[in-house]
């Protein structure tokens, strides 16, 4: 559809109205193209109208010409419990020349979940009258999962906020530097924050927001904080909140616990940057063996488009430390699952779907789709349900919930597989926390983690009580593909003792091993970052190879290792821009790339001397 425009009325209305709809489920997510060209072509917006509401809610806006391309717009809808229907208005001051036009419109995720004939397990709820059966995490989130509303019956109103009629029992701190602020509907700076609340979806609803505009500097902070809580018990208490962070200049978002009062606590989440602009639910599972409080803590980037949204805050299985005995546990028979990332030991179904695929190429598990075997491992998802990156090594690891991220130990497979010694004694590299120490390991192994800072945190070491001067133990990453021109592996180490021998970054293809970075001897009792650069390679393997000292006080540990910048050139089928440079194999890159001694366009041609 495409708005044709011949006469020049001042101020004519052009609106697109869908048909309406009566539902839909919690995920719900509306996308389309659109195309928004020409010199004074001016605004357009999509409305969301919902049946008993007076005012629309502003879903989505364009506010000028985006340049001669189709551009992708997508909405998170979310659980829409009345009937609605959508406008798109496109209003012309006068003078209008340009091309507006929209396509492909498309509906994802929006039906509620289908009847199940039975729920069995402690890790699900049977809706009452839907007769879904959903995860018992949705249950008194705030959100209505079922259709029906049961999952959120005859839940603690003590333990949840939704923001529509206050803060209810959560508080601004008075140590920090400003306050959350309670709205209704967009933030007052465009391009940034969220446009509506997450409860009710619409611009009628409140959620909370932290303004970074002016007179507020650059990581000032602003922590709300919880009621205090008894301690969990055998059971885990479960933290659910939704969050929003769109903007350039998001800063950070971040979770602690805390049971001294006056102290910030340990670090148990956090997130940096620009999420797109959509509610993102986060769970966090927590135990304490004290009472605890929560605290969420907004800290403001270097800008005004930084506005960080907080909506939708709930807790499950816990109980409020001021008496309030009333626990969600009869939920759950017995305790919550952990929580788990795992996608190295993702199980593979035994057959593939139907598919025309060679042998050279790589079979999609959900769809059969055909992709390069190239593609496989490449830091880039290629098949919809992301197989293609699945049993590959994560771009960030920081072994939490005791997860090796795909990394794996060659020789310790080779030997357990050829003899079945016991091979508790090989020097190896292991999970290790400070929580586990013995009293002499203090003096040479970390205390706490580097993601967690705490002793609870789990790091990766190579235990050197273990086997002889000398020996050498290897972690390596599956096979990866193809990565860009500015990957770089950044992650953190701490060698600390009288006796360390040495940490190497190697980097392994078919039949040569080159040493990419190396360190040895003691680098004192604290976490050091290191930043080791790949550019561009094929069919490699990163390993992670320490080398025993003289004696057992020598451990060698790393953590946070991060994969940075590497998925692969993308040659694109639109001409490169203005403040591009097209290299000589069709890539685009950008012009501050050139001549900076790094093989940006992976052919050299934008090192060329001729430039």
């Amino acid at each position: 559809m495409f708005i044709l425009k011949n006469s020049s009325n001042i101020s004519q209305i052009a609106r697109l109205r869908s048909p309406k709809f009566r539902q839909t489920g919690s995920n719900c997510m509306l996308s389309f193209w659109y195309y928004n060209y020409g010199q004074s072509v001016g605004a357009a917006e999509l409305q969301l109208l919902v049946d008993g509401l007076k005012h629309p809610t502003v879903l989505w806006r364009t506010y000028y010409s985006e340049g001669n391309q189709w551009l992708k717009a997508v909405i998170q809808l979310g659980r829409l419990p009345h009937p609605f229907q959508f406008s798109l208005d496109k209003i012309s001051l006068g003078f209008y020349e340009g091309i507006s036009a929209i396509d492909d419109i498309r509906f994802e995720s929006c039906a509620l979940p289908p009847p199940a004939l039975s729920c069995e397990g402690p890790n699900h709820f049977w809706c009452r009258d839907t007769k879904a059966c959903i995860d018992s995490l949705l249950v008194c989130d705030l959100v209505d999962d079922c259709g029906d509303g049961s999952d959120e019956d005859s839940c603690n109103p003590d333990l949840q906020c939704n923001f529509e009629n206050g803060l209810c029992n959560w508080e601004q701190d008075v140590e920090d530097d400003f306050d959350w602020i309670r709205i209704q509907g967009p933030t007052p700076t465009v391009n940034t924050g969220p446009l509506k609340d997450h409860t009710t979806g619409t611009a009628r609803g409140h959620y909370l927001y932290l303004e970074s505009s002016q007179p507020r500097q650059f990581r000032d902070k602003a922590v709300l904080l919880s009621p205090l809580f008894n301690p969990s018990g055998n059971g885990t208490c479960v933290f659910r909140f939704h969050y929003h962070m769109f903007g350039k200049e998001v800063y950070t978002l971040s979770v602690f616990q805390r049971t001294v009062s006056n102290t910030q606590g340990w670090l148990l989440w956090y997130k940096f940057g620009n999420q797109e602009n959509r509610w993102i639910r986060q769970t966090l599972f927590i135990s304490s063996s004290k009472p605890f409080q929560i605290l969420v803590k907004g800290t403001v980037g270097d800008g005004f488009t930084g506005d960080i949204g907080l909506d939708d805050m709930s807790f499950l299985g816990c109980t409020l430390y001021n008496g309030a005995q009333h626990s969600f546990g009869s939920f759950f028979k017995g305790n919550l699952p952990t929580i788990s990332t795992t996608t190295s030991g993702t199980s593979v179904p035994a057959t593939l779907p139907m598919n025309n695929c060679t042998e050279k190429e790589f079979v999609c598990r959900a769809s059969g789709h055909c992709i390069q075997m190239i593609q496989k491992c490449d830091f880039r998802p290629d098949c919809s349900d992301k197989s293609d990156e699945s049993a590959c090594v994560t771009e960030v690891c920081d072994f939490e919930d005791k997860d090796l991220c795909g990394w794996h130990q060659p020789a310790l497979e080779q030997m357990s597989g050829h003899y079945s010694i016991h091979i508790t004694n090989t020097f190896k590299w292991q999970l290790g926390r400070g929580a586990d120490l013995y009293p002499e390991q203090e003096q040479h192994c970390p205390l706490t983690d580097h993601t967690t800072c705490t002793e609870e945190g789990w790091y990766l070491f190579a235990d050197s009580s273990n086997g002889e001067f000398g020996h050498t133990a290897d972690i390596a990453t599956p096979v990866i593909s193809l990565t860009g021109p500015r990957c770089k592996i950044i992650f953190w180490n701490h060698m600390n003792g009288s006796t360390i021998g040495s940490l190497e970054v190697l980097c392994k293809s078919s039949n040569r091993t080159s040493k990419l970075w190396t360190q040895s001897g003691s680098q004192g009792p604290q976490w050091n970052r290191a930043e080791v650069f790949l550019g561009i390679r094929s069919n490699f393997q990163v390993i992670f190879r320490a080398k025993r000292g003289v004696s057992y006080m020598g451990d060698v540990a790393v953590d946070d290792i991060t994969f940075e910048d590497c998925s692969p050139l993308l040659i694109s089928d639109k001409p490169c821009t203005s403040e591009e440079f097209m290299c000589a194999n069709k890539y685009c890159i950008p012009k501050n790339n050139l001549c900076d001694f790094v093989n940006d366009c992976a052919d050299n041609s934008d090192e060329s001397p001729n430039i």
